[in-house]
């Protein structure tokens, strides 16, 4: 049971208090503007707050704060029963899974925020998107947020690997789900896409507080504000629609249930309106890996061509003609442009912050090495007529 906001705290570690109203778990005007305007219209029906907590997870030693949730998520759990496993796969978050049964059917994910990562990440806007995704049964159900995370349910089965995603049989859900993910809210008119305003934000970032630290790998400010100003010049002259995106779709969030013979998509930090080819194009760059990156395993020209077919039939119902995946080849390849320029930001910004054990920055340099080596080729790419 909760106390009121002005009640003191009792000392149990599994009491918690409820904050009311919880800024996370409510609407912004802009977006209630929208859906007065019927652009939101999820089935079923109306969402409901999501419990906010006044607990705060240490990120160097998780337990303590995720048992404190536990027994208010699932109050018939024996403290002494829940088991933990840690999950290290991911690079912007900790994650922790609580479950009392082997074989995890119940199973509760608590996810600690890294270090300074609301310099990245609209933490409200995240709710608002994994509330979206479910509503249209395409994310697992969102238990609570609290002052550092959020908790939610396991997704069972397998995330996927770089080995995986390159296989037809794969492929081809892995197109089937983003193209259900894109006609979200396809009605309507539809926000600006996120992607210049979030990359503007991210070479603020490292112009004004990281730059004097900058290694020598990487390209000096001035050339990073000249290649952001021609990436928007031309990539927006392309008329790639605005979607609804995952904006972050690599191999382990992706998790296939090979009982079900479907996928879901997981870890919705970067979701929102975006470019139809920067959601594609940035997957497509994903084959390469995160720990171990290989740009040799980018799909070839086969692989992509029938990826995007499944993908536009899947989205239209009819049969793609030629042009049309031809045309969504080449915006798909320039926009992957875009992606590698994105994602390097990001890891200089996690490179000065994050407490993870991943090297950010040999990531920066690698991601803005390959921007550089394919760029001519991909400039060159021609819009069919």
């Amino acid at each position: 049971m909760a106390v009121p906001p002005s009640a003191p705290v009792p000392c149990s570690p599994f009491y918690l208090r409820r904050q009311e109203p919880c800024p996370q778990c409510s609407w912004s005007m802009e977006e209630k503007a929208v859906a007065s305007a019927g652009c939101w219209e999820p089935p079923g029906p109306p969402r409901a707050a999501v419990p906010c907590f006044s607990v705060t997870v240490e990120q160097d030693d998780i337990l303590p704060g995720a048992l404190r949730l536990i027994r208010e998520l699932r109050p018939h759990w024996k403290p002494e029963q829940v088991r933990t496993k840690r999950f290290k796969d991911g690079i912007t978050n900790k994650l922790l899974a609580c479950y009392v049964e082997e074989d995890m059917r119940d199973c509760v994910l608590v996810r600690v925020y890294g270090e300074r990562t609301e310099l990245l990440v609209d933490r409200e806007n995240e709710v608002r998107n994994f509330q979206l995704l479910r509503a249209h049964g395409c994310a697992p159900k969102l238990y609570c947020t609290f002052q550092n995370g959020l908790c939610y349910e396991y997704v069972q089965g397998v995330a996927l690997g770089p080995e995986h995603i390159r296989e037809p049989q794969l492929f081809r859900l892995i197109a089937l789900e983003m193209a259900k993910i894109h006609t979200i809210h396809a009605n309507g008119s539809l926000p600006k896409p996120t992607l210049w305003h979030k990359m503007h934000r991210y070479f603020t970032l490292v112009k004004d507080e990281i730059s004097p630290s900058l290694s020598a790998d990487v390209p000096k400010v001035e050339v990073l504000e000249q290649e952001l100003a021609w990436l928007k010049e031309h990539l927006s002259q392309l008329d790639s629609p605005v979607v609804f995106c995952h904006n972050d779709l690599l191999c382990k969030n992706i998790i296939y249930d090979s009982d079900k013979g479907r996928v879901c998509f997981i870890d919705y930090e970067y979701a929102g309106y975006n470019y139809q080819a920067f959601d594609i194009g940035n997957h497509f760059n994903e084959f390469a890996g995160v720990n171990v990156v290989d740009y040799s395993r980018y799909p070839a020209r086969e692989t992509q061509v029938q990826w995007l077919r499944y993908y536009l039939e899947a989205q239209k119902g009819t049969a793609a003609s030629p042009r049309e995946v031809e045309r969504l080849y080449a915006q798909v390849n320039k926009f992957a442009l875009a992606s590698h320029f994105f994602w390097a930001l990001w890891a200089l910004i996690q490179n000065q912050y994050s407490t993870i054990s991943f090297d950010f920055l040999r990531y920066a340099v690698i991601r803005f090495n390959q921007y550089f080596k394919v760029k001519p080729q991909v400039s060159a790419l021609e819009m069919p007529k």
